[in-house]
């Protein structure tokens, strides 16, 4: 049987906030955005029509259970979601709470200004949501 391995880049860049019944809750290590990613812990998926319907299903409960986590944490202008998986194909979705005062609006946040990595303590008390 095959076991569920994060991709190495969300591994690299990611700090694991917790694990909801189908997805690993990833941070994006860059305090600039509040930047989360649901990784469902099931091996070999690239696409959410890999999953099976129950799953399909989870998914999207998890996905909205994040952004309401985000609009209620954050207050955002806007929450982007989005499932690219270009340079990393392991099924992830990208929860980004954005604001019209951030480093990068309303340009995508994606590559547009190096990380500021979190502290230990911001990653503490943002883990406290969760």
């Amino acid at each position: 049987m095959v076991e569920f391995t994060l991709a190495p880049e969300l591994a690299r860049d990611c700090i694991e906030v917790a694990d909801w019944p189908l997805c690993k809750v990833l941070l994006m290590n860059d305090s600039q955005y509040p930047w989360f990613i649901l990784v469902p812990r099931k091996p070999n998926l690239n696409e959410s029509i890999d999953l099976d319907d129950v799953d399909q299903l989870m998914l999207m409960k998890e996905s909205a259970k994040l952004s309401q986590l985000l609009k209620e944490v954050f207050n955002p202008d806007k929450l982007n979601v989005a499932a690219l998986g270009n340079m990393v194909p392991q099924l992830h979705i990208h929860h980004i709470a954005r604001f019209k005062n951030d480093a990068a609006w309303p340009a995508p946040v994606w590559g547009k200004f190096p990380s500021v990595p979190y502290t230990n303590e911001q990653v503490e008390q943002l883990k406290t949501h969760f």
